[in-house]
């Protein structure tokens, strides 16, 4: 299956995506972090090239709740919707969305599913919405007890947005194993 994963730099869902046999690529305006398949550019240039599945992380500083009340009502953050949209609604057969809760639930609807890390294996917490088209909500595969909050926590600093928006690996496992057999 062709899996594009949309605006992720850090490789993390394409490489599991890869590991179950997908032929996967990650596409983000920056360079990725691992070594692999990768489009660096605008991805909207590319949705409509034959995949079997997107997998999307738009950016989410203009969407998320902890920003609304800097961004409510901004160019910005109606610029952000309109981009989650514009990938939500991909001429692709399969498609998963995800974002922390915010600006999304009102201007698309509401998330199809909300997971937590320690669902997947990792001790902590951050509430992650998903929004599906023609997947299955995400089964949990290993819980763990401990509920840190690490990500809240993140110190300053300029790489602060990539430590947060990283997926955790037990997540793209999971989405990798049982949407990668939808």
């Amino acid at each position: 299956m062709r899996v594009l994963v949309a605006c992720e730099f850090s490789g993390i869902v394409r490489d599991a995506f890869i590991a179950a046999g997908h032929d996967a690529w990650s596409a983000d305006l920056i360079d990725t972090e691992r070594p692999g398949p990768h489009i660096k550019g605008d991805v909207t240039s590319i949705l409509g090239d034959g995949w079997d599945m997107m997998i999307a992380f738009p950016p989410c500083t203009y969407l998320c709740r902890s920003g609304a009340r800097w961004h409510a009502g901004t160019i910005r953050q109606v610029e952000a919707a309109k981009f989650a949209i514009r990938l939500f609604t991909a001429p692709i057969p399969r498609i998963a969305m995800e974002n922390p809760p915010g600006f999304l639930t009102s201007c698309l609807n509401r998330p199809d599913q909300i997971i937590q890390p320690w669902q997947f294996g990792h001790g902590e917490t951050k509430a992650t919405c998903l929004w599906l088209h023609n997947l299955p909500r995400l089964k949990s595969t290993r819980i763990v007890p401990g509920r840190a909050a690490r990500v809240h926590r993140e110190p300053p600093g300029p790489d602060r947005w990539k430590r947060r928006s990283r997926t955790l690996p037990g997540i793209a496992d999971a989405m990798a194993g049982q949407w990668g057999r939808a």
